[in-house]
């Protein structure tokens, strides 16, 4: 039954992603040179999946990841400082989280603590749809600030919701309307690196009620600061995972 399953996402989170895996269609995208939202748009075709050639995708995929722990440099190789680091801090994940270079994004996509403008009180999480911003309000006067990505227009949600549930490296359920698309989906979609939902969830209630609406990471770091999703919030895998950490159950949020 359509949004029967608890990790399916508001108006088809991961449409693009999985349609394009299972049917390797080629498709109109705006890549940025420069990742976030003050970038410049470029709307040459390319072949996401698959191609012999080497693609937008892949290209842009190694633009922003960091590369493995030991690089070529020269005729040798050598440690990169980042990365082992980014290894140690997560070496206990069940699925591999990828550095992302982040001086390849906006810094206005970098997470920092800024001074608290929200008005909220502390422990509301409060989403600044317009500015790509995701805020934790702390209890000194200060919010810790993330980027995200947003959904697109017309498919965004906002409003005032609770974390009614959150889950560490979910599972995705394509819906029916997903499954007319892309026919021979699988039904699920398991978890791990090539997941949709990315690392973490935090699951938007309100009145008792799933909005199916949700905070999640991504497999696409590139779209962060962008206005790319299905109506609900990206963010980094890193970020998501610092977030979930700090985040109770019954936590208010708002999107504005």
């Amino acid at each position: 039954m359509a949004g029967g399953r608890d990790e399916f996402c508001k108006n088809h989170e991961g449409h693009r992603h999985v349609a394009f895996r299972f049917q390797k269609r080629i498709r109109l995208i705006g890549m940025s040179t420069t990742v976030g939202h003050h970038s410049k748009k470029n709307t040459a075709p390319y072949w996401p999946y698959g191609s012999i050639k080497l693609s937008r995708r892949w290209v842009v995929s190694s633009l922003i990841y960091n590369s493995s722990p030991l690089a070529l440099t020269g005729c040798g190789m050598t440690a990169q400082p980042q990365n082992i680091a980014q290894t140690r801090r997560f070496a206990g994940e069940p699925f591999e989280v990828r550095a992302v270079n982040r001086a390849r994004f906006d810094p206005s996509l970098q997470p920092t603590r800024v001074p608290n403008t929200t008005g909220e009180r502390p422990g509301t999480v409060v989403i600044d749809t317009a500015a790509r911003q995701l805020f934790l309000v702390e209890d000194d006067g200060k919010a810790a600030r993330y980027g995200v990505a947003v959904g697109a227009a017309g498919q965004a949600w906002k409003g005032r919701a609770s974390v009614g549930r959150k889950t560490a490296w979910p599972a995705w359920y394509p819906t029916d309307e997903m499954k007319k698309v892309a026919p021979g989906i699988p039904a699920r979609i398991p978890p791990g690196e090539d997941n949709p939902l990315g690392a973490r969830a935090l699951y938007l209630y309100r009145g008792g009620r799933d909005t199916l609406y949700r905070i999640h990471g991504t497999s696409e770091p590139w779209t962060i600061g962008t206005e790319a999703s299905s109506g609900c919030i990206r963010m980094f895998n890193e970020d998501v995972i610092a977030l979930y950490d700090r985040v109770r159950i019954g936590t208010s949020v708002l999107v504005k």
